[in-house]
């Protein structure tokens, strides 16, 4: 049975903040639609496969239940509710950046 991707409204300003920079920074809406596919086709794979994520490397996100996916320098933090079948997207950060408490 296949799993039902949610996102909050903080994840999805975060990414509409991502692809807007990415198009402004390379000046191309073509280079940041393609990105937006490629975090697209990932989150996508968690209906059928929601545990391939990571487990975080801070133990207070491993506690609280979140996992994490890895798409080139942006880390999509997720939980899974097992009893709904449901995946909530919570935040999708620059990996570069100190995003613990930006959860």
């Amino acid at each position: 049975m296949k799993y039902k991707i949610h996102r909050t409204s903080k994840a999805e300003e975060q990414l509409r903040e991502i692809i807007f920079y990415i198009a402004d920074d390379s000046g191309s809406v073509d280079i940041a639609l393609n990105y937006l596919d490629k975090i697209e086709t990932a989150i996508k794979k968690l209906e059928d496969f929601p545990n391939v994520g990571s487990l975080p490397k801070y133990s207070i996100l491993r506690k609280q239940g979140f996992r994490v996916l890895i798409v080139e320098r942006h880390l999509i933090f997720y939980k899974i509710n097992e009893l709904e079948k449901i995946v909530m997207i919570y935040a999708i950060v620059d990996g570069r950046r100190e995003y613990k408490n930006l959860l």
